[in-house]
């Protein structure tokens, strides 16, 4: 019996991948770490704040960043050293918004009275970063420290002696987060309750204080900071005059 013979089964061709410039072909897969990394110092910041809107300063942990951010603690601390540092860029973004046009356009005065304002409306709504911050160095703030370069700036060009620039500044400063943190002081802060006794004459003193609440934060800081420029201004006269 002869062999059936067999018959070859012809081979499939195998397509070819289109060459990497030609239209509709994939891009090529790039190797190594991303060009970017996956946290950045923005997004960081900007999870932190809205941790901080939901739960609180006290509400902001490491560990709730991270499950903000979905990712692992340990891949967090890769990109930011501790809460403190969070907490630095934080106050660096809060920085950003307060207006420093002033300096360089208007007098020396207003435009610090400018940003006295802006200082404060920006702090009373983060109050709870103001203890922090006051302990927090500049370094690595860029915002921060482009604000304080705004303001000696300004003042420097409006006559101040160069080694009276950061009193002025602290000065000021001091007063603004102070006034900030009154904004959320309760209403019955100075309520003597039933030791009137004690001190009766501050009882009639804050009974007699017109408005609450807001309006009575407002009054006081604007009581406040138009003593202190006021007083600057004496200041700078004074020096100015004993220097010719």
């Amino acid at each position: 019996m002869e062999p059936v013979p067999t018959v070859a089964t012809p081979a499939t061709p195998v397509k070819a991948d289109p060459p990497a410039d030609a239209p509709g072909a994939p891009a090529p897969r790039r190797r190594g770490r991303p060009s970017r990394p996956v946290l950045s110092r923005e997004g960081i910041t900007a999870a932190a704040l809205a941790v901080i809107a939901r739960s609180g300063y006290d509400g902001l942990t490491m560990a709730a960043l991270a499950r903000e951010l979905k990712t692992a603690p340990s891949a967090l601390y890769n990109h930011v050293a501790s809460k403190d540092e969070v907490l630095n860029w934080v106050q660096d973004d809060v920085n950003e918004t307060i207006d420093v046009a002033g300096f360089g356009r208007d007098p020396w005065d207003l435009a610090l009275m400018r940003w006295a304002h802006s200082y404060r409306d920006a702090f009373a709504q983060h109050s709870p970063l103001i203890p922090v911050i006051a302990v927090l160095p500049i370094t690595g703030a860029p915002h921060t420290l482009a604000m304080y370069e705004r303001v000696a700036e300004g003042l420097r060009g409006g006559g101040w002696p160069e080694d009276m620039v950061i009193d002025t500044i602290v000065a000021v400063e001091s007063f603004v987060l102070g006034s900030a943190m009154d904004v959320s002081a309760p209403e019955w802060i100075f309520n003597v309750g039933d030791r009137r006794d004690l001190a009766p004459t501050f009882a009639d003193a804050v009974s007699a204080r017109r408005g609450s609440g807001r309006s009575a934060a407002d009054d006081a800081f604007a009581l406040g900071l138009n003593a202190i420029v006021a007083g600057l201004r004496a200041t700078l006269a004074a020096a100015q005059a004993a220097r010719h």
